[in-house]
């Protein structure tokens, strides 16, 4: 019989560092044993409707996120099967029709702003870390990555972070941190942090052979 794996819950604010804490763990306990679920893959579909629309939609409110089939991938991976994970275009804000094949592995990081304000998913998880990280170093972190990765001029990232991204943030995603079991200033700079949840993991992951 399968092994149930590991679920790692990582959230915290747009910026705040929580991919960078991803990579530490993928460093300290090695590629071939975790895979990395991110949240903004699952982002419900609007192709339906035009750009301009798509535009204008609250991408950091709950309600933006295909939870059920978030909560229905995590739930095969945890017990050992492989998911097709939908891939986001942040460009055109629609799913392209190409998905990326994900699973099995013995540790999940799920990554995402929301994660810990879901009452299913955090059920799921065996750890949950909450990258705790100032709101100008989250803002301008946020503003180069949009406008260098996702094709964002620095207009409409502005606009679109005193629109929604800091109101959500206050409404849903600051309040989850009281659900974390670890809360992490700096960070993957946090190296007593990162060897503590590495520990915590080894141990699960023993504990479970």
């Amino acid at each position: 019989m399968q092994e149930r794996g590991i679920l790692i819950g990582l959230a915290g604010g747009s910026g705040s560092g929580k991919t960078m804490v991803t990579r530490r763990l993928i460093e300290q306990l090695g590629s071939d044993r975790v895979i990395v679920v991110e949240q903004d893959s699952y982002y419900k579909d609007l192709n339906h409707l035009p750009f301009a629309e798509r535009a204008a939609q609250n991408f950091d409110h709950p309600e933006a996120i295909d939870s059920e089939l978030l909560i229905h991938h995590v739930q095969e991976l945890l017990h050992g099967r492989t998911v097709e994970i939908p891939i986001y275009d942040f460009t055109q804000h629609m799913r392209k029709r190409d998905t990326r094949s994900t699973g099995p592995h013995d540790v999940i990081v799920l990554e995402g702003i929301l994660i810990l304000d879901n009452p299913r998913l955090r059920k799921l998880m065996d750890i949950k870390v909450y990258v705790d990280t100032d709101a100008d170093v989250r803002f301008i972190r946020r503003l180069k990555r949009d406008t260098k990765e996702r094709g964002r001029s620095m207009e409409s990232v502005i606009e679109q972070y005193e629109r929604t991204v800091r109101p959500m943030h206050l409404q849903f995603v600051e309040p989850s941190k009281r659900y974390a079991d670890i809360i992490i200033p700096e960070g993957g700079f946090n190296e007593v942090a990162i060897d503590l949840m590495r520990t915590k993991i080894a141990a699960l992951l023993h504990a479970r052979r």
